[in-house]
């Protein structure tokens, strides 16, 4: 695919063809100054030798079946729409309106908004919460079995159930246990691997999910692999869903223009780490050291399997995530100090912790500079606050009593109107409501506002933590079903 976008920009045409900078002749020249002409040079349409996403005969089915090849899968399609769209098709190929959807508390959001788009309702496991980290774990085959006996003895059918292995913070769960529950039912298995596009490509990274027996694991390439932001794959093995199905919902959901700078990023990926088999030897063995110098210093400490009492099989060794607690700092707190006064930035920040993620273009410079930002930390919090007493950790875990009166989509179209959150207490609520972290929808549209929930809010809210989804993101108000 890189060859054939080569090929056809070097070519001497005359162009009346889309987009309108016309290979890069009329491209603003405040973006062509930063970025080059050669992005707008290559930023194709469909030509005919650049072939078609939706119905492959040429190199993007050739640079599919090559990815899937190195992937291990039996198929894989390019996404253009991130992860997102390949979470929305796996389950819209799956459930059909009223199918039941298993799927951990701690889903990302295209998980809820997939459930609105396939009119499945959800069943939810709340996953091993540790209210030190203020971090949610995995979810285990024991609670997935449960879920579906009580699905089988209401008479309900069951779509698909859906896994997040890695969570964000790199904790994995037992996919292959999961696959045994749920094969013998006739029941596929998604995997939202957003996280472990890489855990392919080394020994010492965990297995992957299509390794482990999954139907279909959806990746974001772009994460700690190299192709463009935006980009992912989605790969497939087995004959328990459709591929055909699975074909339809992406045209449904990607873009009818793909962008071929974000297809031929993925093809570039693909073949980067062919032709390079020792690839993360590296970046292991930095991520390795710099925990094992972390885990010294006073006041710091680095998440860990041990952190969970579930016996989850692996956490990537590529997140270092950290707490200051002990240095009585915040994770925003660290996080700010790290940035403002050192330069560091993280990929993720919490109440109780910061992630880093280490990935192929982390040099040694960056990490020894953290380790030394680290012990700057401690050197300055640990003994002037070392007499303070500890600060309470406020945030409670996630709420487990959930009571659903419409499912996502019922809530998504039905009118509604907006009250303040203190008058919000047994209201059907009409949008998504997730501090981050820890990242757990408090309130999913269609779930009843319960007193456990609105404390939590209110409490939330009185610590000024980030909300997700909510159209109000101080909180004073929320949107409720107007039934």
């Amino acid at each position: 695919l890189v060859h054939a976008l080569k090929s056809t920009a070097s070519q001497d045409v005359s162009c009346f063809h889309f987009p309108g900078h016309n290979r890069g002749k009329a491209a603003p020249s405040s973006l062509s100054k930063l970025i080059g002409l050669g992005a707008f040079l290559h930023d194709l349409p469909e030509l005919p030798e650049l072939d078609d996403l939706f119905s492959p005969k040429g190199v993007i089915l050739d640079a599919q079946k090559r990815a899937a090849q190195l992937f291990g899968s039996s198929k894989t399609w390019f996404l253009v729409n991130g992860t997102t769209c390949g979470i929305q098709a796996s389950v819209m190929a799956t459930c059909s309106p009223g199918d039941y959807l298993i799927v951990p508390r701690n889903c990302h959001i295209s998980v809820i908004s997939a459930l609105v788009l396939s009119g499945a309702v959800p069943k939810y496991i709340i996953p091993e919460y540790n209210s030190g980290w203020d971090i949610a774990g995995g979810i285990t085959p024991l609670q997935v079995d449960e879920a579906l006996k009580e699905l089988e003895e209401d008479g309900k059918r069951v779509g698909a159930v859906l896994v997040t292995s890695p969570t964000y913070h790199g904790v994995c769960s037992n996919v292959q246990g999961i696959v045994s529950v749920c094969h013998p039912r006739g029941i596929p298995v998604i995997v939202d691997e957003a996280h472990g596009a890489h855990f392919r490509f080394h020994d010492s990274l965990p297995s992957t999910a299509i390794e482990q027996g999954a139907d279909l694991a959806v990746q974001s390439t772009h994460k700690v692999l190299c192709s463009l932001t935006q980009s992912s794959m989605l790969h497939m093995v087995g004959d328990l869903v459709s591929v055909n199905k699975v074909s339809q919902c992406l045209q449904v959901l990607q873009s009818s223009s793909p962008s071929y700078l974000l297809l031929s990023s993925l093809d570039a990926a693909r073949d980067h780490l062919s032709k390079n088999t020792n690839i993360f030897d590296e970046p292991l063995a930095i991520s390795s050291e710099t925990k094992g110098q972390l885990m010294i210093i006073p006041g710091i400490s680095v998440l860990d399997l041990l952190c969970f009492a579930s016996d989850f099989p692996a956490i990537d060794p590529l997140r270092i995530t950290l707490s200051a607690s002990d240095l009585q700092l915040s994770g925003y707190e660290a996080d700010d100090i790290l940035y403002e006064d050192h330069q560091i930035v993280s990929e993720l920040v919490g109440t109780r912790a910061v992630t880093f993620a280490v990935n192929l273009g982390t040099r040694a410079q960056d990490v020894e500079k953290l380790v030394q930002s680290a012990k700057h930390l401690s050197e300055k919090y640990f003994f002037a606050n070392s007499s303070k007493p500890m600060k309470e950790n406020r945030v409670c875990g996630p709420l487990e009593k959930i009571y659903v009166h419409l499912t996502p989509r019922e809530a998504f179209f039905t009118k509604k109107r907006r009250v303040r959150i203190e008058d919000s207490l047994g209201e059907i609520c009409g949008e998504l409501i997730c501090p981050y972290p820890p990242g757990i929808p408090v309130l999913i549209p269609g779930e009843v506002v319960t007193h456990d929930s609105l404390s939590y809010l209110m409490n939330v809210r009185h610590q000024g933590i980030t909300i997700s989804g909510a159209t109000d993101a101080e909180l004073n108000s929320i949107l409720v079903c107007n039934l």
